[in-house]
Parts: C-alpha cells; sequence; structure tokens
C-alpha cells in the first residue's frame, strides 16, 4: 500500500480548506492571516503557503483536519434568496434555509435571486468543477416565461446566439410549448452557466422574461422536490449518475 508521502498532493493552504469542504476559500484565507492555521505545528498567515497533503499536519484553532466526507444536496431554491453563504444587504440566503448540520457545502454555478428551482450542493470540489466546465456541455433545462409571442426563427437565433457586452450568449435548444400575443412559455436548455444569461439573452431578443425556473441539471432532476426541501444523493450514485451507470 502507498504511504502518505508517495500519494500526497502539492496545493496552497486555502485551496486545501476550500477543496476538502471546510469554508469557502474567502473564509479560509481570513482564517489563516488571522492566524488559526498551523501546518505542522507552526502558524501559517499567507493563504499561498504551500501543503503537500496529507503528509503535512494541519490545524484549524488546535484541532486537526481530515478529508470531509463528500455529500451531494439537490435542493429546490425559492424565488427571493441568493446563492451565497453571507450578504451584506442582510437578504436571505439559499444557506439560511438548509441545516447547519449538513456541513460547509457550495452551490453547483448559481441561481439569481429571481430564479427558482433546482440548485446543486456539495462539498466535493472534483464534481462541482466537472459539473460547471464548459467543456464537458452538461445540460441545464429551465422552464421560461417571456412578454409577447416568441416565434420559431427566434428560437433558431437563441440557438445561433448573440454578442451581449462582448459575450456570446446562446442556447443548445429552445423548444416554444405555448404562446400567444401576451405570454410565451418555453422550455431551454443550455450548456454553459454564463451570468444571466438566459434572461440577458431573451431580452437582446425582445422578450422580458417574467418567469424562470430551472427544472434539470445533467441527470439530476427536480421533480416532485417541493419548494424549499432538500433531498441528499449518495455520493457514489451521483458519479454512477454523471457516468451513466
Amino acid at each position: 500500500m502507498a504511504d502518505k508521502a508517495s500519494t500526497s498532493k502539492r496545493l496552497t493552504v486555502d485551496r486545501l480548506l476550500s477543496k476538502h469542504g471546510i469554508a469557502s476559500r474567502s473564509a479560509s484565507q481570513e482564517w489563516i492571516r488571522a492566524g488559526r492555521v498551523r501546518i505542522n505545528g507552526r502558524i501559517i498567515r499567507d493563504p499561498a503557503t504551500w501543503v503537500l497533503w496529507p503528509r503535512d499536519a494541519v490545524s484549524i484553532d488546535d484541532r486537526p483536519i481530515h478529508d470531509s466526507v463528500k455529500r451531494f444536496i439537490l435542493f429546490h431554491k425559492p424565488k427571493g434568496v441568493i446563492t451565497t453563504h453571507s450578504d451584506e444587504k442582510g437578504r436571505k440566503t439559499v444557506f439560511d434555509e438548509l441545516p447547519a448540520d449538513l456541513g460547509y457545502m457550495h452551490a453547483v454555478g448559481r441561481l439569481d435571486q429571481a430564479t427558482s428551482g433546482l440548485l446543486l450542493l456539495t462539498n466535493d470540489s472534483s464534481l462541482s468543477s466537472y459539473l460547471t466546465n464548459p467543456i464537458n456541455k452538461v445540460r441545464r433545462t429551465y422552464l421560461v416565461s417571456v412578454r409577447g409571442a416568441f416565434t420559431e426563427a427566434q428560437a433558431a437565433e437563441a440557438v445561433v446566439g448573440v454578442v451581449d457586452a462582448g459575450e456570446r450568449l446562446q442556447c443548445h435548444s429552445v423548444k416554444v410549448q405555448k404562446k400567444s400575443g401576451r405570454e410565451s412559455h418555453l422550455e431551454v436548455v443550455l450548456t454553459e452557466g454564463k451570468n444571466r444569461e438566459i434572461r440577458r439573452l431573451f431580452k437582446a431578443l425582445g422578450h422580458e422574461v417574467t418567469r424562470l425556473r430551472r427544472v434539470q441539471y445533467g441527470p439530476f432532476k427536480l421533480e416532485d422536490l417541493r419548494l424549499g426541501a432538500w433531498r441528499e444523493i449518495p455520493i457514489e450514485g451521483v458519479r454512477k449518475a454523471l457516468s451513466g451507470g
């Protein structure tokens, strides 16, 4: 069996704490600068200090850290809450809605304050990196309502894409489910999660988004998960689903 020295990986200490689901990168940096973190018994104050993990001993407030149990949560995000750990304006966050004993987790991508639906949360950075990396083209499905009659020609234009603020915005697919002169209902699939992409794209096409709800992310579906509720999937089940097993 390989020993710790031969299997250790070199990374910065702030990244180590974030990668292992102990705290966010920014919180980790604050802890380090405050002198709360030790490597091999020595207090360090530079977040960019290199560490060999798990060969080196790392502790926070004199408590050794260990690899955390990996967790993966499906959460039905309500409209009106934001996808951050804290907010300087005092707005409610998704983490206010979840039990504290879940431990530190981060969102896989974000949903803006006015968007509801499926939000994935995990403390496994390798999984979140896979799910958000544009090269993997993981599909996200949304149900979208817009003002006015949205045409098939505009759906084709949305797939080709438009340039907004120097950034190309486009959908993988758009299906017009229902339309009238007053409002249209669409199913929109993205393979990349740019900031407010759907709202910006449809505004550029002349339609204001009035309702936006994510119902699927990769193989994970919202289904009957009630608003504000969450469900955990065993990490091996997550990996199996992503591999198509």
